[in-house]
């Protein structure tokens, strides 16, 4: 475990989960990423997701205390606190109603307490929290979750498991990721599958990460080789279908199995057949440290990261534009870059109108589809020079809005303030 100096700061991949969560970090000029243990020496890195309130009074556990709390002392167990916060309803406790967010805030700055092993919360430097399903509504949860718990810094940000895959993956040697790249993840009733490819002959090489899910049996770990009850073998089987109908296609270098409920005592056959001409990973904490390095890759870009572009169903995949004149010659004007975040995109600059009423944006998409040129008419707008501001931002990954608003030219032509909206579909 990494202890630091006075003066080092962290960083921190957070995987948010609705049943447990874990905690990576590593110092701000290292590379070194480790995952916080619940057991010291044993790689036990689940957080229950959960809080107890002590019955009559305003004292609050989390984690594995919770429920111990609640066992033995018979405490009130609060559990699925992300589902509680987009349900949005509040939750009655003792007769006295709790916001749902606020609950999941608690919890969110109760278990970062425990990087109190190596260091102090206070030295957070930055904090990327990643999560299954990362939609507009649970980015809205997690903002007011965030907001109330009073971090002393401002670098927080946001990704979906499937972004964290692809932050670990670039940051393992390339033979790992040379070919296709798969992951599957044993979630409560199927295998949630991660496919990940590159397009090597464009520059940037984009990545693309398929997602699929198959229904998957629950079991009871248990038997031997020799008496291995007959459900554990049927789901041997059943995952070597799986696994032969994902290799079936391209050649697969890499295979990662994410979750504590694949085990070698049961994974007999579907084990040996992934293991021909492939190497196979077994862990549970890779997104969290996926969380981590994606930090690494903002703060201090690698060469492998700027070559690279991810393409996931989170990211904007299109480069918008305008054509500008400057010193009298027509150049493109970047304002938004594929690969960034829908979310995170944004950008308002003034510009000068010189004629017209129209505003033309070149749309160029990295998937070679949908290349476009989006006009907006300023209607009421008198054809004069004038001086406008613009604001781009997106409402998701393939809406986004244009607001233009009217600034006039000084003593030669008063603002009017009008503002133009316009939703563009990319």
């Amino acid at each position: 475990m990494l202890k630091l100096l006075n003066n080092e700061k962290l960083i921190v991949g957070y995987d948010l989960g609705d049943d447990y969560s874990q905690i990576s970090y590593c110092i701000a000029d290292s590379d070194n990423v480790e995952t916080l243990s619940m057991v010291a020496g044993e790689e036990n890195y689940n957080i229950p997701t959960v809080l107890c309130k002590r019955e009559g009074v305003n004292q609050w556990f989390y984690g594995r205390e919770a429920i111990r709390y609640a066992e033995e002392s018979g405490g009130i167990l609060v559990r699925n606190l992300v589902s509680l916060a987009l349900d949005g309803e509040t939750v009655m406790i003792e007769g006295t109603e709790f916001d749902p967010v606020a609950l999941l805030s608690l919890f969110l700055k109760r278990s970062l307490g425990l990087l109190s092993q190596v260091s102090s919360p206070d030295r957070i430097m930055a904090l990327m929290i990643t999560g299954d399903g990362l939609d507009g509504s649970l980015l809205e949860v997690l903002y007011q979750a965030v907001d109330r718990m009073n971090l002393k810094t401002d670098k927080v940000f946001f990704q979906s498991h499937t972004e964290s895959f692809y932050h670990y993956m670039i940051r393992q040697e390339r033979s790992l990721w040379s070919q296709k790249v798969l992951l599957l993840e044993y979630q409560e009733a199927q295998i949630r599958v991660l496919s990940m490819e590159c397009n090597r002959h464009t520059s940037p090489v984009v990545v693309f990460i398929e997602e699929a899910e198959y229904p998957f049996v629950a079991y009871e770990p248990g038997g031997t080789q020799e008496k291995l009850p007959a459900e554990l073998m049927r789901m041997d089987r059943d995952l070597l279908d799986i696994c032969g109908e994902l290799c079936g296609g391209p050649i697969v270098s890499g295979v990662y199995l994410i979750g504590d409920r694949f085990s070698e005592e049961w994974m007999k056959e579907s084990r040996k057949f992934l293991c021909k001409g492939r190497r196979v990973f077994q862990g549970s904490n890779l997104y969290s440290k996926g969380a981590c390095y994606s930090l690494l890759e903002r703060l201090r870009p690698s060469e492998v990261g700027q070559d690279h572009v991810f393409l996931g169903r989170e990211k904007l995949k299109a480069n918008i534009g305008m054509k500008i004149l400057r010193q009298g010659e027509e150049i493109y004007y970047a304002l938004l870059d594929a690969g960034v975040n829908w979310f995170e995109a944004e950008h308002t600059f003034e510009f000068y109108l010189q004629e017209g009423n129209q505003v033309e944006f070149v749309i160029t998409s990295l998937t070679g589809r949908n290349n476009k040129l989006a006009q907006i008419v300023l209607e009421e707008l008198t054809g004069e020079l004038t001086r406008l501001r613009a604001h781009l931002y997106l409402q998701d990954e393939s809406r986004l809005m244009v607001e233009i608003e009217d600034l006039g030219l000084g003593v030669f032509r008063r603002s009017t303030h009008h503002v133009w909206q316009e939703e563009i579909t990319l």
